[in-house]
């Protein structure tokens, strides 16, 4: 049996940038591999996980896309003793200064991200937030030694340990999407021993940050009756403001725009009601952020939907999840799961 909260630290400690999954991919794999019938990889990099149904064939699928790629910086130049990065997805430079890292060289070494004081900065940015390229990687090797350890285009990923706080939060980077890994790995833990109609595929995308690749590939490829998306949204922070931001630890969200397919989002909404799972509606009136917008138009169309997990302080080092939200996400989904039938798709229709 998993341990969520450990296994969740684990995927929090690995690397996997947009692109460069490998690390990642792998540790998911070995946890979904005793908990399913089939895993193999996509020809881009995603993790694909087949649970078996019980219904006549061909059986109708349900796909559970979580997106396993993470933020961080790739090496661009080599300036004497330092590094010169820039952003591998969405980055707020503004806490960048003083955060460690890791650089992924010839091998792995720890490094920190530095500024040069205000006087030596470009005229255009010596007040307010260092640009990040203004910004440096210090792994304290002469320029000799650095250059011969690490080259460009080589990665950096953040460093900083997860840890927990008082409230059931655990802090830490890569929570998006990690946070929705553990959600969909806890899913199929809950499903052992719970009768299913139709498949499961459990798909740990890729490149979600920076391409879509994993989603667009693994729908087409895998051609799933329905698909949700799980993913990650912003929670209230200071000064957010109240009308585009969640409560964490309140429930999760449920998207609702142009990406989610009526009909699917009235099903799952409808069950969460039933199963008493707090959520919000999150209106996503434009292009959802998320793999919904490529599961959505893969081949002929996929009745897709969006899940999520309030998360503060998103794309920085110390983002933040209540241990709870996650839960009550594998639960929707393993309830929804359980409850299709040969009849859902014949009764589907675009409702709004």
């Amino acid at each position: 049996m998993i341990e969520l909260l450990p296994f969740l630290k684990k995927l929090l400690s690995t690397s996997g940038l947009s692109a460069y999954e490998g690390p990642v991919r792998h540790l998911i794999e070995d946890a979904w591999r005793p908990l399913v019938d089939d895993v193999h990889t996509s020809q881009v990099g995603s993790l694909h996980a087949l649970k078996r149904g019980t219904g006549p064939e061909p059986r109708p699928s349900l796909l559970l896309a979580a997106h396993m790629d993470a933020i961080g910086l790739m090496v661009t130049g080599i300036d004497g003793d330092f590094l010169r990065i820039t952003e591998v997805g969405g980055l707020d430079a503004r806490v960048l200064p003083g955060q460690i890292v890791t650089v992924h060289g010839r091998k792995d070494l720890p490094g920190v991200i530095v500024q040069p004081p205000s006087h030596l900065l470009p005229p255009d940015n010596r007040s307010g937030p260092v640009d990040l390229r203004n910004l440096l990687v210090d792994t304290g090797l002469p320029a000799g030694e650095l250059g011969r350890r690490v080259r460009i285009g080589d990665l950096i990923s953040f460093a900083q340990p997860p840890f927990e706080l008082d409230g059931e939060a655990i802090v830490g980077h890569s929570l998006d999407n990690r946070a929705s890994v553990a959600c969909v790995t806890q899913c199929l833990q809950e499903l052992q021993g719970r009768p299913i109609a139709w498949d499961v595929w459990a798909v740990a995308t890729t490149q979600e940050e920076e391409t879509f690749a994993g989603a667009y590939t693994s729908a087409y490829q895998l051609r799933p009756s329905l698909a949700i998306a799980i993913d990650v949204t912003f929670a209230s922070s200071p000064g957010s403001p109240s009308h585009k931001t969640f409560p964490m630890g309140k429930g999760i969200t449920l998207g609702w725009g142009p990406n989610i397919h009526p009909g699917l989002h009235k099903a799952v909404k409808d069950l969460a009601d039933r199963l008493e799972i707090p959520y919000t509606v999150e209106v996503m009136p434009r292009h959802s952020g998320t793999d919904a917008y490529a599961l959505q138009v893969a081949a002929e169309g996929i009745p897709t939907m969006v899940v999520s997990i309030p998360l503060r302080y998103m794309h920085t080092p110390v983002e933040m999840v209540a241990m709870k939200d996650i839960l009550r996400g594998a639960r929707l989904l393993v309830e929804f799961a359980v409850s299709l039938d040969n009849e859902f798709m014949a009764k589907l229709s675009w409702e709004d």
